[in-house]
């Protein structure tokens, strides 16, 4: 796992110092037009596309927020750039939307690694949905409960989000306040109470546990908070065990990053296709998968000792560093 926080730091380090810094302006002369879509490249190359890849497995089930990472990784080799405009949240990303449905279409590859490590609790949902094992229908049941707030809100505020929120601003401060979030309350909750009665069984989560787990999901579509984040946070909260609660907010992943996928792909197929062709594609997803298996098997080895605290502070660290580059801090 330190191997594993040491591969994040650095592919956050190099974006930092290969993005280039936007000169400033003197007052005299006009500002430049607001950066557009026309001005960030609409192809990605095969190295670009491993790079997303193994950034997307290895950050999509930490709770270090994979779309932070994305934009990282993404900015620091220029397929996005900041726009000019500045709003209350600060210069946003731009970014072609064929890039953008690219590093969500390799959710592919996550999802199948789940669907392999947790072949059994799938396999007992599927004979659930078909009335065939009891236990099986609980879990598919409380899997759909804790996914339909996500459904609702995606759609209400996903363009809105995506115009507005996608800024180094917005991606450092939820890492800051994500980081602080984890650590204060896995020390309160978890550490300071070790006595209390947990669920330690997918299978005893309840349904109004579910719907919470399911609500909390979505302050994930704030850039850089992380769903793994906050569905092992609310986790912890309604009374699940940390195992559990990792293993419950990987499945809840199925729909949640499935339904995005297959959304993408419905808006953006032809772009896509352009961008990078089905090689490339393919190769985003299967370096995704393999990095996602890895994640998820050293990360729940990982809680079974350990907590959380180290990933805290790694979000708290790579959160300044963003805001202090982009702020010109460093400069």
């Amino acid at each position: 796992m330190h191997a594993f926080l040491r591969q994040l730091s650095l592919v956050c380090l190099v974006a930092l110092a290969t993005v280039a810094a936007p000169a400033q302006q003197p007052a005299s002369e006009p500002t430049e037009p607001p950066a557009s879509r026309d001005d960030v490249p609409d192809d990605i190359s095969l190295p670009q596309a491993i790079v997303l890849g193994v950034v997307e497995g290895l950050a999509e089930y930490l709770p270090v927020s994979s779309t932070g990472h994305l934009i990282l990784a993404s900015h620091s080799m220029g397929l996005s750039t900041r726009s000019n405009a500045s709003g209350p949240l600060g210069p946003t990303i731009v970014k072609n939307p064929a890039i953008d449905a690219f590093e969500v279409v390799i959710q592919i590859g996550a999802i199948l690694a789940v669907v392999g490590l947790y072949r059994r609790q799938v396999g007992r949902m599927a004979l659930g949905a078909i009335g065939r094992d009891p236990v099986g229908r609980h879990l598919l049941i409380c899997i759909i409960l804790a996914f339909l707030p996500a459904v609702v809100f995606g759609l209400a505020f996903h363009d809105l989000i995506t115009a507005h929120l996608f800024s180094p601003y917005t991606v450092a401060g939820a890492l800051i306040v994500g980081g602080v979030l984890m650590i204060i309350i896995e020390h309160l909750v978890w550490r300071r109470r070790p006595n209390v009665k947990r669920v330690t069984k997918l299978d005893r989560i309840r349904l109004w546990q579910a719907l919470v787990i399911g609500l909390a999901q979505c302050l994930a579509m704030w850039p850089g908070t992380s769903r793994s984040m906050v569905t092992i946070l609310a986790g912890l909260i309604v009374g699940l065990n940390l195992v559990t609660a990792a293993e419950f907010s990987f499945l809840l992943a199925l729909p949640t990053l499935g339904g995005a996928t297959v959304y993408a792909l419905l808006r953006e197929y032809g772009p896509l296709m352009e961008a990078c062709g089905p090689l490339t594609l393919a190769v985003g997803v299967i370096v995704s998968g393999l990095a996602a298996a890895i994640a998820v098997k050293a990360f729940v080895a990982w809680l079974t000792k350990r907590g959380m605290l180290p990933f805290g502070i790694y979000r708290i660290i790579l959160g300044a560093l963003v805001l202090a580059y982009f702020a010109g801090w460093l400069n």
